[in-house]
């Protein structure tokens, strides 16, 4: 287990490669190379990258049956979740996330700008009360149906086409971000949101931040399309970071994706020289 102790000039380097700008660090500590390891994917500028961030339990819950989630993270889960907010361009929810914990989506908890914030609101359910839409802070983007009746408000509405499950496909609204300049995206919450990506294998790198704490009951994380056999399971490359009061492990989900479209190509191969 790799341990993380950010620095205040490793920190900087950071924010500077989210800004194209470089300044340079020299590493003093295996500490710093972690460290980078960890944070330099999503800061990096090089391609567009989604990263999907879980904190929960060591029973793998994010809140308890009655909803309950203020403290499911300890002190540094929440630094580690207010880097990944300072090293992307947008944060994704859904807008069940909001109306459960209106959040305001900022980075408090380190320096760094705070990213642009994105609800996923198929059905036109944003509560007009909500934090976000009134602390002036950075802009927030409704991502809705193309069926909902439209609405006025201080905020820009960007209408997607509805899929036959009835949501929003993940592809649709990468998409529409992309063309407004924004390719480095944290998709944060709920359960449902982080899943619809992670089963249409858009997702990068996903951090599951976990804590000392077991709930016994509540909502899970995630919660991905059923399977019948272990051997179907998503087997990612890891690495685990110590941070202090939680543990992350960092999973490869893009390398796993390579791999089975390698293990794909191959058994085609493979068939096509046994016809």
């Amino acid at each position: 287990m790799q341990s993380v102790n950010m620095t205040e000039d490793l920190w900087e380097h950071l924010l500077s490669l989210r800004e194209g700008t470089v300044r340079p660090v020299a590493l003093s500590a295996e500490t710093d190379a972690s460290c980078l390891s960890l944070y330099k994917p999503v800061a990096s500028r090089s391609a567009p990258f989604v990263l999907a961030q879980v904190g929960q339990s060591l029973d793998g819950r994010v809140a308890t049956p009655s909803g309950d989630a203020q403290d499911v993270s300890g002190c540094d889960g929440i630094v580690h979740l207010h880097r990944c907010r300072a090293l992307v361009d947008a944060v994704i929810v859904g807008v069940g996330t909001v109306v459960a914990d209106d959040p305001s989506l900022s980075v408090r908890a380190v320096s760094g700008q705070s990213p642009v914030r994105v609800v996923v609101d198929c059905n036109g359910r944003m509560p007009e009360r909500a934090k976000m839409l009134h602390d002036g802070g950075m802009p927030v983007l409704l991502l809705q149906a193309d069926d909902v009746p439209s609405r006025s408000g201080r905020h820009e509405i960007v209408r997607l086409p509805r899929r036959t499950d009835g949501g929003l496909a993940p592809r649709d609204i990468l998409d529409a971000l992309a063309e407004r300049g924004l390719t480095t995206v944290l998709v944060e919450g709920g359960a449902n949101t982080i899943s619809r990506f992670v089963d249409a294998d858009l997702i990068d790198r996903l951090h599951v931040s976990v804590a000392p704490i077991i709930i016994g009951s509540g909502p899970a994380g995630i919660r991905l399309s059923p399977i019948d056999r272990l051997s179907e399971a998503r087997r990612p490359e890891v690495q685990v970071y110590n941070l202090g009061t939680d543990v992350v492990f960092d999973c490869n989900l893009r390398a796993e994706a390579q791999r089975k479209v390698a293990s794909l190509e191959r058994q085609d191969i493979l068939m096509a020289d046994m016809a």
